[in-house]
């Protein structure tokens, strides 16, 4: 199994020296209650490990990377925000680059969206050819799209605009609706 994405929320309480805090702000407990729900709802495949500490009482490690003001939301280490409640597109968006670099994509898979012709044609041909797969809208799901766009870019160059279909064919990339049909051709003359 994956490494679990290390997450690392420092919200407003502890104590240090003769400061306490025993009552978190609302900006950090609206932020605890984000995370649980993106977790749940948008991250649910990804293996997430959630540590909460009490800023005051380690205020110095979130520091050493620029951050000082809570809430404080950390992922693998890496400052994602500060200051305020914590935007959750930013959130899935640093879980899935982080769990795109330990996880390699498997089996079949299209990216697309409803209102794609394109997409609809590929999953079509699919269908016809009975082949199975997970198909994502990335409207509707962030997560997917967070994933198949750098998934893209590694393969066809950052300047290059990612479109929908995008297709991996036993975990290997296929690209578009025009690419499919050539490789099921090749399929069917093999």
């Amino acid at each position: 199994m994956t490494k679990p994405i290390k997450v690392t929320l420092y919200r407003w309480g502890g104590s240090w020296g003769p400061f306490s805090v025993k009552i978190p702000c609302g900006e950090c407990t609206l932020t605890k209650d984000i995370l649980k729900d993106t977790f749940e709802k948008e991250l649910g495949d990804v293996p997430i490990e959630l540590e909460v500490k009490d800023w005051l009482s380690h205020w110095w490690e979130p520091l050493k990377v620029g951050a000082w003001h809570a809430p404080i939301l950390m992922v693998e280490g890496k400052l994602v925000s500060q200051g305020e409640a914590l935007n959750r597109g930013v959130l899935v968006q640093s879980v899935i680059k982080e769990w795109a670099k330990r996880d390699t994509l498997q089996g079949n898979i299209v990216y697309g969206k409803a209102t794609c012709p394109y997409c609809v044609k590929a999953k079509e041909m699919l269908a016809e050819a009975g082949i199975e797969y997970n198909y994502h809208d990335v409207v509707v799901e962030s997560a997917a799209l967070y994933r198949m766009i750098p998934e893209v870019k590694a393969i066809i160059g950052e300047k290059t605009p990612v479109t929908v279909p995008q297709i991996w064919m036993d975990g290997k990339y296929i690209g578009g609706a025009d690419n499919l049909e050539q490789w099921l051709a090749s399929k069917a003359n093999a």
